[in-house]
């Protein structure tokens, strides 16, 4: 049991509004603060790539009863979907039968969260800048002609990639920080559903088309639709630099989209409408000052969409924080101490491997060899599963630290480098031969993972 505590929230978002219901679960009093108006009053902004709700995810959701009620507005997918030029149609299945991940529309699932915390009892308060916080005092200033101070035991933020509250920490001495943007961005599209509320393509996949440089993919929503997402250069050949006029768009989409430009009624109207927005990695520390203030979710480390976990790996960190609550109840300069030791590490470990898997899904998603290294990992790991879980499996469907995997998946690059190097590979990739040289190989190559 905890003592209950007067607790701000800065960011309603879904990490926002998640810890808000953990919170009010354990008694605490909670004001969630946003500058923006309540979402499920106005239109979404054009600006969202869909939600892959993963192992991690689900879990935080179940901690606190919730997780049927978010299943609702979401779509299974069980693979990935290649669109090559010229080329049919292929799939990619994602893990073991019967595993998968799930589409959400990043609006819907807001809405929702907001909804849910509201249900136990956490207070919204809109439009409701924070202009400067009080760490030793726990004290927020919110207001726009006249500021407003309200004081608190426990301040939490989170309030995305430029977070407020972060901007404050970043003032006191010691506080490193580093931001990366990447040359690309990306732009939201849309797939309409059939007449009928049918879906035009695959429902249960991630559909990819994969170009090297830039790609597009394209995510299932409820209603039939899809939510699509351009991904490419600000600047140079194939960028949204150099599509600045109709006529382009719609040549380009026609050369490098053949088999979708038809099935996107609305492409120039949306093309030219729905922002052009950027794509950051944020790391910090420390995430907390003493036992009043905490940053969590994307204000602590925000991460490229490319692996699908930012949401996932923001739950996991309410849901690390909920244990550490269990086991030091009041104490909590320990929680926070804590919280920030075994997070900071796994999220570093998922900002690289996202930054990686955009040139997995970009590039290698359409390549021979790639697809060939893939089938030999998926067959040692059904016959040896004590012995390899393949990197994507360890993110997504596993609840094992994101610098495990990232450990792990190295080692086991080293190793299929060797394995693809053997002679007439693509003959024999099935054979005991393959099988004895990666027994062999994990032997030899040594694990950095603690036994």
């Amino acid at each position: 049991m905890q003592t209950p505590k007067k607790t701000a929230i800065v960011g309603s978002g879904l990490v926002g509004s998640l810890l808000a219901i953990y919170l009010r679960h354990r008694g605490h009093e909670v004001d969630i603060f946003d500058r923006r108006p309540d979402i499920r009053t106005i239109k979404f902004s054009g600006r969202s790539i869909n939600l892959a709700m993963s192992l991690r995810g689900w879990q935080a959701l179940e901690e606190v009863g919730i997780a049927d009620e978010v299943k609702k507005v979401a779509v299974r997918m069980d693979k990935r979907a290649i669109h090559m030029p010229g080329k049919p149609l292929y799939f990619q299945y994602y893990g073991k039968e019967g595993e998968a991940i799930y589409s959400i529309s990043r609006d819907v699932l807001n809405k929702k969260m907001i909804d849910l915390a509201e249900a136990t009892g956490a207070r919204f308060i809109f439009e409701s800048k924070v202009w400067d916080v009080d760490l030793p005092e726990a004290t927020i200033h919110i207001g726009q002609a006249q500021r407003e101070a309200r004081k608190y035991d426990l301040v939490f933020g989170a309030d995305g990639a430029f977070s407020r509250v972060r901007h404050k920490m970043q003032r006191q001495s010691r506080f490193n920080y580093s931001q990366e943007f990447l040359d690309s961005g990306y732009k939201e599209l849309t797939i309409p559903p059939n007449p009928d509320g049918s879906h035009k393509l695959d429902k249960h996949s991630l559909h990819i088309w994969p170009r090297g440089a830039f790609m597009l993919i394209a995510l299932p929503n409820l209603d039939g639709s899809f939510t699509c997402t351009l991904f490419m250069p600000f600047e140079g050949k194939n960028s949204f630099e150099m599509l600045d006029t109709e006529s382009k768009v719609q040549e380009f989409f026609e050369h490098y989209f053949p088999d979708v430009v038809e099935d996107i009624p609305s492409l120039l109207k949306e093309f030219f409408k729905n922002p052009t927005s950027a794509l950051v990695t944020i790391k910090c520390f420390p995430w907390t000052y003493w036992d009043k203030v905490a940053l969590i979710g994307d204000s602590a480390h925000a991460i490229v969409p490319f692996y699908g976990q930012g949401m996932n790996a923001g739950f996991e960190d309410i849901q690390v924080l909920n244990n550490l609550m269990n086991v030091h109840e009041d104490d909590w300069e320990t929680i926070f101490k804590q919280y920030q030791a075994e997070r900071k590490p796994n999220a570093d470990a998922i900002a690289e491997l996202s930054f990686r898997n955009f040139m997995e899904m970009s590039t290698k998603t359409a390549d021979k060899r790639f697809i060939l290294r893939k089938k030999i990992e998926s067959r040692f790991a059904e016959k040896h599963p004590d012995k390899w879980v393949p990197l994507y499996s360890r993110v997504t469907f596993s609840d094992r630290p994101y610098a495990e995997a990232l450990a792990e998946g190295d080692r086991q690059r080293i190793i299929m480098d060797k394995v693809m190097q053997m002679d007439n590979i693509a003959e024999i990739w099935d054979s005991g031969e393959v099988e004895q040289e990666i027994l062999s190989l994990l032997n030899l190559v040594p694990s950095k993972v603690a036994r």
